[in-house]
């Protein structure tokens, strides 16, 4: 564990993935006019993306759907509508969404950063506010957005971190041991970003560990493999109701930080993939994981013991993702998983997909 003072400077590709990544998805990437018209084609029972990268829900109930080339797809409760460049979209590829404490929406694309703030155009369809790549992060494309409880929008590019004071976009530098230069994926590239109880915001990289900061100290405590996390490779971290970090990396498994020790899990002894890009804590305090090319799992807290078991969903559960990329509860307890292979709900224990005509509910 590595504590450093002082670091806090505040100092695109139309992407071209063919096989990128298992764990951030390949690009289904269209051009406008062929967007357009394969929109107004497509029937109730196709996909509604190849990828699906996020899920979530708003204050209304409207789902979310990031996608891996169509931009963000919303389901109303009645209809699917998707928004990309020719809605006033700016993206195609969503990378992240985040809510803020005024319920705005944003969204992380590989084309910038994108809010909703429940504004409508004249003909009715929603407004977004843009704030593209060329114009506000010299060309560089995002993987992840954060709102934090202070009203900041943190969003992690390429080489680095950008926060959003509610006027301004401006750069904030992680101590990283040494520069990392690119404008598609580098060491620094910061796949999640998250906010724990106390108020200390966590960063993970792509070769670095993960950074924590408290903005009260102005101090940064980064965390690697010599203090027990299982990979420096860090695809997404969040906290559980007991205070636990939850890290799931691209080649360790998935490291559970209590605040002073590292318990990991892998395919050794608990997994089937130690490639883990999606976790996710559910209304009943169980954790929901990815293992790339084994669905999901359910690690279920034993009561009045320690520890807990992992219960697996695949193929033969009806989960037809192997390479999962997200994970999310509804306001009525349904399981959504998304990722290559479209969307899917948990309905007891087995999965169903989702198409464009459904079933939604």
């Amino acid at each position: 564990m590595k504590i450093l003072r002082g670091l806090t400077g505040i100092g695109t590709l139309l992407f071209i993935l063919t096989c990128f990544m298992a764990c951030k998805g390949q690009s289904e990437s269209k051009d406008r006019e062929q967007f357009a018209a394969e929109s107004s084609s497509q029937t109730h029972t196709e996909q509604i993306a190849e990828y699906i990268r996020h899920i979530f829900q708003d204050k209304n109930g409207n789902l979310w759907l990031g996608t891996g080339g169509y931009g963000v797809a919303v389901y109303d409760g009645d209809s699917l509508t998707y928004y990309t460049n020719p809605q006033g979209f700016t993206g195609q590829q969503i990378t992240g969404i985040s809510e803020d404490p005024q319920r705005n929406i944003w969204f992380a694309t590989d084309q910038g950063i994108v809010k909703y703030g429940w504004k409508t155009n004249p003909d009715g369809s929603r407004q977004f506010s843009n704030f593209p790549s060329d114009q506000y992060f010299e060309g560089q494309r995002f993987w992840s957005v954060f709102a934090d409880s202070k009203g900041n929008v943190w969003a992690g590019a390429a080489s680095g971190i950008y926060r959003y004071d509610g006027l301004n976009w401006t750069p904030f530098t992680l101590p990283y041991p040494e520069k990392a230069n690119g404008d598609f994926i580098t060491k620094s590239t910061a796949w999640s970003i998250c906010e724990d109880k106390d108020g200390i915001l966590w960063f993970s990289t792509n070769g670095f560990g993960a950074f924590a900061y408290d903005p009260m100290t102005k101090v940064f405590t980064q965390y690697t493999t010599e203090d027990g996390l299982a990979d420096n490779s860090v695809d997404v971290i969040i906290e559980d109701r007991s205070g636990n970090i939850w890290f799931g990396t691209r080649h360790g498994g998935v490291s559970r930080f209590d605040g002073k020790d590292f318990v990991n899990y892998t395919q050794n002894d608990s997994i089937g993939n130690n490639e883990v890009c999606a976790i996710y804590e559910d209304s009943k305090g169980n954790i929901w994981l990815s293992s790339e090319g084994y669905g999901v799992y359910r690690y279920s807290q034993i009561k009045l013991g320690i520890g807990g078991y992992f219960t697996n969903f695949g193929e033969k559960h009806g989960l037809g993702v192997r390479a999962v990329q997200t994970i999310h509860e509804d306001i009525q307890g349904h399981i959504w998983v998304g990722g290559g292979g479209g969307l899917y709900r948990l309905e007891g224990e087995s999965f169903l997909q989702v198409t464009r005509g459904g079933p939604w509910k």
